[in-house]
């Protein structure tokens, strides 16, 4: 679900000699950690939920979630992985800022981010889409938060053309006024259908050869996130007050919480399922913040955004600890760490049906939502020395182009 940050991070200057941690631990500045930090912060959340898509699919969540139907305990781990689409593409426009910011033209950068984007949407419809469907031709394909970084990037190559103020103005409008666009609909015979099932209306198309294709991503939102992410990023310019930066950052997280709250309490605008007064202060609260991801309404933009702001400041003043520092070799490699986790739940999930066959009707599954995040907790330590290896890699063979695409 990541893009690689565009921007110069730890290890831009590593000594060979030293040990491969110690110099990842080291960036040139925390607000650059601070970035790959709340990247792999959300690269581990991810990770618990796709845990739960590959071994927790006899107990669906829908879109929106049924409070009645779902337990406490899958409902907020469901809602903490929220946070992480957001956090992704906002941060894939800060590090695209940054990478202008260290020395490229708008024409590079603008050059980049095209062939960028088009490498994450040529991956989603391959080596991705085969992870999850495991199907050799496909007969379905998901076109999921890759797909919609990807797109997303493309959209960005042109926009960052405009001046700053414009780019804020049409990141907001995106964002705030997509949600007036919802009772739109083109049917299946209309030149619109297919582009308007891309940017907003989550379907299914139909391809020659029985091919399906999912819109699960709709894009159209996810351009205004990119495109505030990028009109962010002179806030992290070095010349910027590190005390300066995360009173924005705290001051925005703040609004944006407080927007949510008003506007869901009066059931206002920004999302279209309204919370109900449930069975007790659970439930009700479950119900407060039961929002929408696809496409993802205001209220949860709102919620998400302002609740990354929050973290990216208190990582960036926890930049010294180790927990961010383990976080942020994390998020120095986010392309690798997606694909690598996703080939390796394919795997344990396929040895787990051989051993122990379909317990759970159709599928295998894990009876208690504690055992998604035991699994998920297990994994993320077993993958950490490839993580390891991979970010010093980067560090060190900086010639090497293809890397920073991963």
């Amino acid at each position: 679900m990541m893009p690689r940050p565009l921007a110069r991070t730890a290890a831009s200057r590593t000594v060979p000699a030293m040990p491969a941690f110690a110099a990842l631990a080291r960036p040139a500045s925390g607000r650059l950690l601070s970035i790959d930090a709340l990247r792999g912060l959300a690269i581990l959340i991810m990770l618990m939920d796709h845990v739960r898509d590959m071994f927790f699919l006899h107990v669906p969540v829908a879109d929106p979630m049924d409070v009645a139907a779902t337990s406490p305990a899958l409902f907020f781990s469901r809602l903490l992985a929220h946070l992480c689409a957001p956090v992704f593409i906002w941060l894939a426009g800060v590090s695209a800022w940054l990478y202008g910011n260290a020395g490229h033209d708008r024409r590079a950068v603008s050059g980049f981010l095209l062939k960028r984007g088009l490498f994450l949407v040529l991956l989603e419809l391959t080596l991705v889409g085969f992870a999850w469907t495991w199907r050799l031709p496909p007969q379905v394909i998901y076109l999921q938060v890759i797909w919609a970084i990807g797109l997303s990037m493309v959209a960005l190559a042109a926009l960052l053309w405009l001046p700053r103020a414009a780019l804020v103005a049409l990141g907001l409008a995106l964002v705030a006024g997509h949600n007036l666009l919802s009772p739109l609909h083109f049917p299946i015979d209309s030149a619109w259908h297919v582009p308007w099932a891309i940017l907003h209306d989550r379907t299914w198309l139909e391809v020659a050869g029985g091919l399906r294709v999912r819109t699960s991503y709709p894009v159209l939102p996810w351009i205004g996130v990119i495109a505030l992410g990028y009109a962010a990023g002179p806030w992290f310019a070095t010349a910027m007050p590190d005390r300066a930066r995360q009173l924005r950052l705290a001051g925005c997280g703040l609004a944006a919480l407080s927007g949510f709250a008003w506007l869901r309490a009066f059931n206002g605008y920004g999302q279209e399922q309204k919370w109900l007064p449930g069975a007790d202060a659970l439930h009700t609260a479950m119900s407060f913040l039961n929002v929408t991801k696809y496409p993802p309404s205001l209220l949860f933009l709102l919620l998400t955004l302002g609740t990354g702001c929050l973290l990216l400041v208190w990582l960036e003043r926890a930049q010294g600890g180790r927990l961010a520092r383990r976080l942020a070799v994390f998020g120095a490699v986010p392309m690798f760490f997606y694909l690598l986790h996703l080939y390796v739940l394919q795997a344990l999930y396929q040895l787990c049906v051989h051993r122990w066959g379909l317990n759970q009707g159709r599928v295998f599954g894990f009876g208690q939502v504690w055992q998604l995040w035991l699994v998920a907790a297990m994994l993320a330590l077993a993958l950490w020395p490839a993580v390891r290896w991979f970010a010093a890699l980067k560090a060190i063979r900086r010639n090497w182009r293809w890397l920073k695409y991963f």
